[in-house]
């Protein structure tokens, strides 16, 4: 893995993405990435929402002096955290089942959060859609003319 530019990590789940967040925590700090484990801390009932708004905030916040920022969220499906996490401005969160998935929300869509789905993704292929995700840069040109617009949405 590189270890060049490594970026600091924000993560949450629900409980049903508990187990494979923890997993990816693991990882993550075996790699030598900063990580800040914003919860939940057990597999009891909570709601998704509360977990997505806290890592969305937290990436937008700290994109504003640091660019080496990212998200992931995980829950049941991933849909739910990303639907959440894109209604605070300035999140592009996307739910990759795929590596090929995270490999392009990144380059064409400078994506700042991932979401993954614990009941959809085994924890082999969750470890390798991560390190895609924070090992791909963005090729911006034409696409942060586009990156651009989606921005103006949310400035009306």
């Amino acid at each position: 893995m590189n270890n060049v530019n490594k970026k600091n990590i924000f993560i949450a789940s629900d409980h049903a993405g508990f187990e494979l967040k923890e997993y990816i925590v693991k990882f993550l700090e075996t790699n030598n990435y900063s990580v800040n484990n914003l919860g939940c801390n057990s597999n009891l009932s909570v709601d998704y929402p509360d977990f997505a708004v806290l890592v969305a905030n937290s990436v937008k916040d700290n994109l504003l002096n640091n660019k080496n920022v990212k998200g992931i969220l995980v829950c049941g499906t991933g849909s739910g955290m990303a639907i959440t996490a894109n209604k605070i401005k300035g999140i592009r969160a996307v739910n990759c089942l795929t590596t090929e998935l995270a490999d392009m929300a990144i380059k064409h869509n400078d994506a700042n959060i991932l979401c993954i789905g614990a009941r959809i993704v085994s924890k082999d292929n969750a470890i390798k859609i991560v390190e895609t995700f924070l090992n791909t840069d963005f090729e911006g040109d034409r696409h942060q003319i586009r990156i651009d617009k989606i921005h103006k949405l949310t400035n009306n």
